[in-house]
């Protein structure tokens, strides 16, 4: 699949992915504030990583990816009523701590501007 398909297909499968998620009842899902960080799709379009992450926290991101294993079929059916694409991924999700971790970065960023970092800096 040349680079900018796959690009497209990635961009289609995460737009409508972050469309169903706010749509699942689960509260392993719901309370855990989650997004779609980035997803990963296999050059033939027969396997979707999809990584999540959570404000909360890896812990939080975690529960969440229990529940979307639970419901990668449903998930994967909604998305071929979506997309029209000849064959839909097979998918899997990953838990990582990018959120949480941009979020201390900006933390961070803020202290320094305000001068109220504490960690020496040499």
């Amino acid at each position: 699949m040349p680079g900018y398909r796959k690009n497209h297909t990635s961009e289609n499968i995460k737009r409508e992915i972050a469309v169903i998620l706010r749509q699942l009842k689960d509260p392993r899902i719901s309370e855990n504030m989650i997004g779609v960080v980035k997803i990963d799709v296999s050059e033939d379009a027969s396997n979707a990583k999809i990584y999540i992450s959570s404000l909360k926290g890896l812990e939080k991101a975690k529960e969440a990816v229990k529940a979307l294993k639970n419901a990668a079929g449903f998930i994967r059916k909604e998305i071929g009523n979506r997309i029209s694409l000849r064959y839909i991924p097979s998918i899997s999700f990953h838990a990582t701590d990018s959120i949480e971790y941009s979020v201390n970065i900006s933390k961070t960023l803020d202290d320094l501007k305000r001068g109220e970092y504490n960690e020496d800096i040499t």
